[in-house]
């Protein structure tokens, strides 16, 4: 299975939304939340460059965001990206 990080804030319904779109394919999320951490938001921008969350990696791959992981479900790609295809 593939390895997910993703960066999110605790009221963010993005980050909800792409977290249960995720779980429908029971992948383990390294979850970063930066409210809690806010030492690694330099962290997430300088990977991702962009300051928005929440921001989804899958195996080292920046996705984007959800509105970016939404897109790649529907096009058929996220399957075989979480299945290491």
């Amino acid at each position: 299975m593939a390895k997910v990080l993703m960066y999110t804030r605790t009221l963010c319904p993005y980050c909800d939304q792409a977290k249960a779109l995720l779980k429908r394919y029971n992948v383990v999320i390294n979850e970063v939340n930066i409210d809690t951490d806010p030492s690694r938001i330099a962290e997430m921008i300088e990977k991702s460059q962009r300051r928005s969350v929440p921001q989804i990696f899958i195996n080292d791959e920046h996705i984007g965001g959800c509105d970016d992981l939404v897109a790649l479900e529907r096009a058929g790609k996220l399957k075989p990206k979480l299945e290491g295809v």
